[in-house]
């Protein structure tokens, strides 16, 4: 099969089967996990031939993903990339708006990539992500379970405690955008004077910064990030300040560049249904495979006769350490622990343990699972701001004789397609032998 290309800034693009910038009228039957609106079209030509009998899709039409769309809605859209199996097309004109689309707050919503969600009243945004969860659950991990409602962001708009603009020199010595990439694009920057799920004394900040940076902008020969992080009331843009974050009744010290979770709003019920899940187990003991500063470990040593927070960051464990002392936790210990030897050195009966786990947003390696299962814990809590690795990993403690128990999404990220989901699993059977 013969197909017509043609040449785009050296880059070949398919031009079959809609021609670039075709322009298509489609409704939106739902969202991806990306938050990207999904609609089907009849292709240009469907009917099946002697030379290729099967279409290339069924009947119902060619998958095309077009953003900032929602569920219900028709709309014009123009195709600019084809892949093998779905067409991917900017907006142009909403033809009949769904009810529960509402006006954007943010004048740059459609062209700046950090929202996907603006447009979307958020009680609708929470029953979405439910759903989402909901359908990676049983498309990747094969199970069928209830995902409890999305614990709702006290703030929609105003709660993230820590952005990270980019720049790329002016080559033309013109204005220089300061921004985040553009909606579809990885490379062109979007000017982002203002940032409104950005905390209000960052948006202040940001001010200041973007304007010392336009004054240095012939002397930038190459491209950096920023950084704005708020903790405690007060704003800081250097990447190696230590900053303290304030947590229910524990107060963290960390440096501005580590991982935090950014929307402190929330954090504390967060973190309570995190320790609530891990004592419900009725382990004595618990471990914290991925304690960072000891968020969770330190939050939920309460409830527990001794915790062990892991962490391969020596730096991270210093700090755990001193914020351990800092809150009066006596019952909390903190290991920089070698990639491959995690559970080397702890004592805890694994039958008598809970696992806290909270892991980039790639999910578990294999290395760590098999130590993991190795170990035996009585309960893990899992921890993901990925619920489609998330789920992806389940499938394999399933195999090892964990039972799910509770699916509790949380929204941390509101006005975007992100969250967090905090997966219970107990064991029910002694472990099979782990995946080779």
């Amino acid at each position: 099969m013969c197909f017509v290309c043609f040449v785009v800034k050296n880059k070949k693009i398919n031009d079959q089967p809609f021609p670039y910038h075709t322009e298509l009228e489609l409704e939106i039957a739902t969202l991806t996990n990306l938050g990207v609106g999904l609609g089907r079209v009849p292709l240009p030509d469907s009917q099946p031939s002697a030379l290729d009998p099967q279409p290339t899709q069924p009947q119902s039409g060619w998958v095309v993903m077009v953003p900032f769309t929602l569920p219900g809605e028709r709309v014009r859209a123009r195709v600019y990339r084809n892949h093998k199996n779905f067409t991917e097309a900017d907006l142009l004109e909403v033809l009949t708006p769904s009810p529960h689309r509402v006006a954007p707050r943010c004048g740059l919503f459609g062209r700046c990539g950090g929202c996907q969600y603006q447009h979307f009243s958020y009680d609708q945004q929470l029953l979405w992500k439910q759903r989402q969860v909901r359908e990676l659950l049983s498309h990747l991990a094969g199970v069928d379970f209830e995902v409890r409602p999305v614990v709702p962001s006290p703030k929609e708009f105003g709660y993230r405690s820590k952005i990270t603009p980019h720049f790329n020199p002016s080559r033309d010595g013109g204005p220089m955008p300061i921004g985040f990439l553009k909606q579809g694009n990885r490379f062109e920057i979007v000017d982002v004077p203002q940032c409104p799920i950005a905390t209000d004394r960052i948006n202040a900040r940001l001010t200041s910064l973007r304007a010392a940076v336009q004054a240095r902008a012939a002397s930038y020969q190459r491209g950096a990030t920023l950084l704005l992080r708020e903790a405690s009331g007060e704003v800081t843009t250097d990447f190696d300040a230590i900053v303290t974050e304030t947590v229910g009744a524990l107060k963290l010290r960390f440096l501005a560049r580590d991982f935090f979770q950014n929307n402190p709003f929330i954090l504390p019920a967060f973190m309570a249904y995190v320790r609530a899940q891990a004592a419900a187990s009725g382990a004595r003991h618990l471990i914290d495979a991925y304690c960072g500063s000891g968020l969770f470990a330190l939050g939920s040593a309460p409830s527990f006769d001794r915790v062990a927070g892991v962490e391969l960051s020596e730096s991270s464990i210093r700090f755990a350490r001193s914020n351990a002392a800092a809150n009066g936790v006596t019952n909390a210990t903190f290991l920089a622990a070698d990639a491959a030897r995690i559970f080397a050195g702890l004592d805890f009966p694994p039958a008598d343990t809970a696992v806290v786990i909270d892991p980039p947003r790639k999910g578990c390696d294999e290395n760590f699972l098999h130590q993991l299962f190795a170990f035996g814990p009585r309960a893990v809590v899992y921890v993901s701001c990925d619920p489609a690795t998330q789920m992806r990993d389940l499938k394999n403690f399933l195999a090892q004789g964990y039972a799910l128990t509770a699916v509790q999404p949380f929204d941390l990220f509101p006005q975007t397609r992100h969250l967090e989901c905090v997966v219970t699993l107990c064991r029910q059977r002694p472990a099979a032998a782990p995946p080779a």
